[in-house]
Formats: C-alpha cells, structure tokens, sequence
C-alpha cells in the first residue's frame, strides 16, 4: 500500500495537513524548547562553578598559612578518641575500640544520635586531625539514631 497525498479527499488532505502542523508545533514546543532552556541553565551554572574555583584558587593559599597546628599533647589516638567521644555526648554509646592497621583504630558506637556522630568526626577533623578512613553506618530503629562502626586514622 503506496501512501500518496493527491489521491487523498479534500477533507482527510486538511487532516493530514493540520496533523503534520501539530506534530512540528509539539516537536518545537514540547521538546526542542525545554531542552533549549535546559542547556542554558547549564551553561549558567558551570560558568558560575567555574568563577567559584577560580575564587577559592586564589584563597588557598591564605587558608592553609591559617590551618590551626593539631596539637595532640602526645596522647595516643586511642585516648583523644574516647576522651573527645565522651565530650561530644557519645560516652553512652561507645560500645568498643580495636586497633585497626597501622595507626588505626575502629570505634564502634550503638544507638547514638546521629547528629552527635557527625559533629564529633567534624571536631576530630578539625581539632586533631584524625579522619574516617572507613566507616559502616546503621539505623539503630529510632529515627536519627545509628549504629557505627567507624575507622578513624591520624592524617
């Protein structure tokens, strides 16, 4: 069966023609403008992102000359653990320490408040120097609460 649009009558020749009409009008509006509108967005955000790496370059410097010293006054990593665990409202919750690999250690806590387990690792970070190098995180039951098993290393 060979299509053929003269053969067509009058009234389906309109239908035909109002047809292909909707099918541009959908095409143009329905996917080549949104797409237009979405590349553009995109190329605003990645030369904002851009303008931003270029700021915090220049910053860099100034703020590794301002890191703080971590001064650990010659405490075992074991000791600062548990000593900033308990200041941090976690001394409930500690529920075991391991050595783990060369200077670390695997903190494991139970049904802790998750807030206080990210604050705390923030503090370690930013205080001692101490970073997760690994880290299991469970819910506990209650909203907002977790199980962890968390391995800490002094960077």
């Amino acid at each position: 069966m060979k299509f053929n649009y003269d053969t067509l009558a009058p009234r389906e020749q309109k239908m035909v023609k109002f047809g292909a009409i909707g099918l541009v009008a959908i095409l143009i509006f329905g996917v080549l403008m949104p797409l237009d509108s979405s590349v553009a967005k995109a190329r605003t955000r990645v030369s904002k992102k851009q303008a931003d790496l270029v700021w915090m370059k220049s910053v860099a410097p100034f703020l590794a000359a301002q890191a703080p010293a971590h001064n650990n006054n010659g405490e075992s990593l074991i000791v600062i653990v548990d000593r900033s665990a308990r200041e941090s409202g976690l001394g409930n919750s500690l529920a075991g320490t391991d050595p783990s690999g060369a200077g670390g250690i695997q903190v494991r806590l139970e049904k802790a408040p998750f807030d206080a387990v990210i604050g705390w690792l923030s503090r370690l970070s930013q205080q001692n120097g101490i970073g997760v190098d690994g880290a299991t995180i469970d819910s506990a039951g209650s909203p907002g609460v977790v199980n962890a098993a968390i391995v800490l290393k002094q960077q």
